[in-house]
């Protein structure tokens, strides 16, 4: 567990009770996640699991995508947006989209803002449906948990706007994955790998993780991002 935060024997990451004030005392220290755990209690809003998925996926996130507007589609309470704009302040923006925005949302970016002012004016929330957004190609697409064919909806709304995509599926429709592979693969797994086989047919550099499976047992992060095209000379 990273410092300052209590052991996983004593404080289960996976579950889903909120955080709140009772549990300052499991985030001590000066680290970043142990602020943003001190943050999030503070809130009284959040489920536990999902300060953890949104800080493991955001920190493998920022590995590899740097900068850009962040796009949190399905975004709930948009911590993992907020987290990518704290972990990598050149990003200018990011807008969290949701067809039904948690009404503590906004309770949770005040909290967020008090801790880090900069993030003030920084993040929209949007409660649409995920195709109404405009999307660009210099955007960092993200989706943490996105169920089912929301995953799929994601990707091919990055790889028609041609932006670079991070999504951590789950609650696979095991009708959707592909039959060829049912003897080799469990279906979700095979599934997951035809998503990035479709992201790489796309253009797509592709790199697949993991987050710690003691906060999910969903924790394949599939990452990718436009090959570079360099355009053909003058004639």
């Amino acid at each position: 567990m990273p410092h300052g935060i209590a052991p996983a024997a004593l404080f289960s990451r996976a579950s889903t009770n909120r955080l709140t004030s009772h549990d300052l005392g499991r985030f001590e220290g000066t680290s970043l996640l142990a602020r943003l755990g001190r943050t999030v209690c503070e809130a009284g809003c959040l489920p536990r699991k999902e300060l953890f998925e949104a800080w493991e996926m955001a920190r493998r996130v920022r590995r590899r995508h740097r900068g850009g507007r962040v796009v949190d589609l399905a975004g709930g309470h948009g911590l993992l947006a907020q987290a990518l704009l704290l972990l990598d302040d050149s990003s200018p923006s990011a807008v969290v989209v949701d067809a039904s925005l948690p009404p503590s949302a906004d309770r949770l970016h005040a909290s967020l803002v008090a801790a880090w002012p900069r993030l003030r004016d920084r993040v929209e929330f949007v409660e649409a449906a995920l195709e109404t957004v405009p999307l660009d190609r210099d955007d960092v697409i993200v989706s943490c948990h996105a169920c089912g064919s929301l995953t799929d909806r994601v990707l091919d709304l990055a790889v028609r706007a041609e932006a670079r995509v991070a999504v951590l599926p789950c609650c696979h429709d095991v009708r959707d994955a592909p039959a060829m592979l049912e003897g080799w693969m469990d279906p979700a797994l095979a599934q997951d790998v035809a998503r990035a086989q479709r992201l790489a047919g796309a253009g797509y550099d592709v790199w697949t993780q993991v987050v710690p499976p003691d906060i999910t047992p969903k924790n394949r992060l599939l990452v990718g991002a436009p090959q570079l095209r360099i355009a053909p000379p003058a004639r």
